[in-house]
């Protein structure tokens, strides 16, 4: 798939995203913003999943590790073809499958319900070991956010993960930082993610999070890897795409008006 067909996905995705939290009234566009460029890459270039084989467990399955950036992955899936666009705008409503938080039950290609910061990784481990056991060759990936780096469990399931040389798990961190009140360096610094990460065991690399050919490589050079889990330093920016969200933490947590949806839309290209 060529670079400007994935823009395509991603701004399909970043469009939807806005919509959902608009329709919503509440939700955290921010964060899901940020790494639509990513799920565009994996879901559209990296990832064995597909509509005959969504259902079941013979592919690759990811973890939403931040749940809270639901809209992301439900954008993803609508974009994949697995729920309905129209869907999307009843997000958060009570009577919708597309609550606040991923639920597995409910939603095709959702494979963890995620909420607890810290939990998704930690299942992400176990189903990577559950693959070893199994025979099973797909891969696990999850997405993390910086902010959630902050939780004592992140750091148990990666000295977990490097014991178990799960090489067939791929950790993708959001790195916007940005979370809830503000930087991360002034909330409580996660850092330094590099050598921590290394000092864990994990293979460390780096890139853009908005550059699709930094993202296909490191992905490639993760699945070469052996005996050791990989996590890709993703680069981002919160909020991207709307000028008025990038790099202001103020929606992390926030829905647009009338007159923001309107100007955000316009932004991403989805109003005339």
């Amino acid at each position: 798939m060529t670079n400007e067909e994935l823009k395509v996905h991603a701004n399909n995705i970043q469009k939807n995203i806005i919509t959902e939290v608009y329709s919503a009234k509440s939700g955290h566009p921010g964060g899901s913003l940020s790494a639509a460029d990513i799920l565009t890459e994996l879901y559209f270039e990296q990832m064995d999943i597909n509509s005959e084989n969504v259902n079941t467990i013979d592919r690759d399955r990811f973890v939403l590790s931040k749940g809270h950036a639901s809209p992301l992955l439900y954008a993803t899936l609508s974009e994949k073809g697995f729920i309905d666009q129209e869907d999307l705008k009843g997000f958060r409503h009570i009577d919708s499958k597309l609550q606040g938080h991923p639920n597995m039950n409910y939603v095709p290609g959702v494979d963890m319900s995620t909420g607890s910061l810290g939990q998704g990784i930690s299942c992400a481990v176990g189903m990577a070991i559950t693959n070893k056991v199994d025979g099973n060759d797909h891969r696990i990936y999850t997405l993390l956010g910086d902010g959630e780096c902050e939780e004592g469990e992140v750091w148990e399931a990666a000295m977990a993960a490097a014991h178990y040389k799960l090489d067939n798990l791929c950790a993708v961190l959001d790195y916007n930082h940005l979370q809830i009140d503000g930087n991360i360096d002034d909330v409580i610094s996660p850092e330094p993610f590099a050598s921590k990460f290394k000092s864990f065991g994990w293979n460390v690399l780096d890139v853009n999070g908005h550059d699709f050919d930094e993202l296909r490589i490191a992905f490639e050079q993760a699945e070469q890897v052996k005996d050791k889990p990989t996590v890709i330093i993703a680069h981002t920016i919160k909020g991207k795409g709307v000028s008025f969200m990038e790099n202001n933490y103020a929606w992390h947590g926030t829905a647009p008006n009338d007159e923001q949806y309107e100007t955000a839309m316009k932004e991403l290209g989805g109003l005339e």
